[in-house]
């Protein structure tokens, strides 16, 4: 099993940025593939980002080109790169590891003037 603890979440104004951190514990090595997935008020969760075991990222339609999803093994984190933020990106952010389907908490992004 793995433990997964997401942070950086906050408000930003339109067109700013953050950086989101999952950092995991237990059994790492399920990280190496990694999602993140949001979810906003009254819209089912979606899939952000995913980088595989091979470092190979994909992005949703939505996303692509503003953010960026990447992984420090030695500090077993994944993160998330998050420019040009828009109303429409406000959500909870959740980390997910596919193999153990295990999430974290989540953590919110305030879109907002």
């Amino acid at each position: 099993q793995v433990h997964l603890v997401e942070s950086g979440g906050g408000l930003v104004q339109p067109g700013g940025a953050l950086r989101l951190s999952c950092t995991a514990s237990g059994s790492i090595f399920s990280i190496y593939m990694t999602d993140w997935y949001r979810q906003a008020p009254g819209k089912q969760r979606e899939r952000v980002a995913r980088i595989t075991n091979a470092g190979v990222t994909t992005y949703a339609d939505s996303v692509a080109g503003r953010f960026t999803i990447s992984r420090n093994n030695a500090e077993n984190t994944v993160y998330l790169q998050m420019n040009s933020l828009k109303a429409e990106d406000a959500a909870v952010y959740y980390c997910h590891s596919p193999i153990t389907d295990s999430w974290g908490p989540g953590t919110q992004v305030t879109v907002s003037s």
